[in-house]
């Protein structure tokens, strides 16, 4: 899914480097790019960077990701999926993520979720995912960036009770957005409430309820046969108010999501 955020530009030296040069004809040039920019990555800790194919497997990634991951050597994750390196909660949404960057070429911006720590604690991090066009104009792959949030925790007195409340909204998704009990769990105001939402995440509460419906609902499309019972299971009373939410954000409707799943499930892999 992709949410965009009125501040796209948000650290604008980061985003920037997801793009590949125009030249770049192919996937493999793309990657003698981005490996000029290796070591600039695997020096951050707290910035995770990677490249993957049309499969959406890993090509390029840094020490970061490769840490956490479990790996001491980088080489170890090249040729697998996230699904098939990172904890089934969190590979399944980001492969769903790649696979949906991939099909329909679109950006993913600073978009907040979890992710995994040092020691494999999770924890929030900020992610752009950008697709990687060939010579025709055809997605051969993406490359992605999550930024960690943990910075913030020292940096920002109101942290730790802004993290708490998404924890709330994540825990809680298929209430409806009670402003009133959120600021008082975090004992502000609402409007301080949402000024400090956007200012450490870039996202509102509203929007981080709606992207934690539709995380749910893209897992849920997969085991479900009924779209009124996945929009029911994710908050949701009105179904076709979940249709045209989930199009608006997704770029398909629930069927076509699901069909698309579907048929990458079903298609051979190119060998590793």
């Amino acid at each position: 899914m992709t949410i965009t955020t009125d501040d796209g530009a948000t650290l604008p030296g980061l985003h920037a480097t997801l793009r590949a040069p125009p030249s770049a004809s192919t996937l493999e040039v793309m990657l003698q790019h981005f490996r000029l920019l290796e070591p600039v990555f695997d020096a951050m800790p707290d910035i995770v960077f990677f490249v993957k194919d049309e499969e959406a497997r890993y090509a390029l990634v840094n020490r970061a990701l490769a840490s956490r991951c479990g790996h001491k050597d980088k080489q170890a994750l090249i040729g697998k999926r996230a699904e098939e390196v990172f904890p089934q909660r969190f590979g399944r949404m980001y492969t769903a993520q790649d696979e949906a960057v991939i099909a329909h070429g679109n950006q993913m911006l600073d978009q907040l979720e979890l992710h995994l720590y040092p020691g494999r604690q999770p924890g929030w991090c900020m992610t752009c995912k950008q697709p990687l066009h060939d010579a025709n104009g055809k997605v051969v792959g993406l490359a992605g960036i999550s930024r960690d949030l943990q910075a913030a925790e020292g940096t920002h007195p109101a942290y730790t009770r802004l993290a708490n409340v998404v924890q709330h909204i994540q825990d809680n998704f298929v209430l409806p957005l009670n402003m009133p009990h959120l600021a008082a769990m975090a004992n502000m105001s609402i409007a301080q409430l949402e000024r400090y939402f956007h200012k450490v995440f870039h996202l509102t509460p509203r929007q981080v309820l709606l992207k934690t419906r539709l995380d749910a609902a893209t897992a849920l499309l997969v085991t479900n046969d009924k779209v009124t019972d996945v929009a029911a299971l994710c908050g949701y009373t009105d179904h076709s108010a979940f249709t045209r939410q989930f199009k608006a954000t997704v770029g398909l409707t629930p069927t076509e999501y699901r069909a698309l799943l579907h048929s990458n499930h079903s298609a051979p892999k190119h060998p590793a």
